[in-house]
């Protein structure tokens, strides 16, 4: 699994209001589905928005599907904070 700092979960856990162990769950549910199910994705999409409080409109749902599919999402997640 990934290495990432108490920094790293600090950041996110101020933007985003989860917390450490949250994120460190879903990181391993996330370890152990198949990405490149649609239906696993959609599941995971909305999990996501209800832990963070944000709806993610089918439109967004769609586009990040897509790019998860082809493979088309950043491997440095810390461009994302």
């Amino acid at each position: 699994m990934f290495n990432f700092s108490d920094s790293f979960f600090d950041k996110v856990e101020k933007k985003t209001n989860v917390n450490k162990q949250t994120i460190l769950d879903l990181a391993k549910k996330l370890q152990d589905s198949d990405l490149k199910n649609e239906n696993t994705l959609r599941d995971i999409i909305r999990e996501l928005g209800t832990m963070t409080g944000k709806e993610v409109s089918k439109e967004k749902e769609d586009k990040i599907i897509s790019a998860v599919v082809n493979d088309q999402v950043p491997k440095d997640l810390n461009k994302f904070l």
